[in-house]
């Protein structure tokens, strides 16, 4: 379930199938088009992505990249990380290590005016 950690930074906390379709696709819906807030999606709970968790994710990244809006990416495990590293989307989305660093990452960027 996702929820306000701030008024302008929406988190995550995701788990294996079935709720991780179910939850990317909530906070999809969640962000409109006009996305106000920053997202960090926390991969603790998750052993496995597949191709459709791939697709949900370049989408919520697109909306989000098209309102101005940053995205981060944390706590994967090695099996989940080398997915993305196949598939090279690990040049595509932000990582960090734990949703500590990918908060503070995200607030500082908002104070200094980057991703507002």
């Amino acid at each position: 379930m996702a929820s306000d950690w701030s008024d302008n930074i929406l988190i995550s906390e995701l788990s294996d199938e079935p709720a991780l379709s179910e939850e990317l696709s909530a906070v999809y819906d969640r962000l409109s088009p006009r996305a106000t807030k920053h997202l960090v999606l926390n991969f603790s709970g998750v052993t496995y992505v597949s191709s459709s968790h791939l697709a949900l994710l370049l989408r919520l990244r697109k909306r989000l990249v098209d309102s101005g809006r940053s995205m981060v990416l944390c706590s994967m495990s090695d099996q989940v990380w080398s997915v993305f590293m196949l598939t090279g989307l690990d040049r595509v989305f932000r990582t960090a290590q734990d949703p500590m660093t990918a908060l503070a990452t995200l607030q500082l960027e908002s104070e200094q005016g980057l991703g507002d």
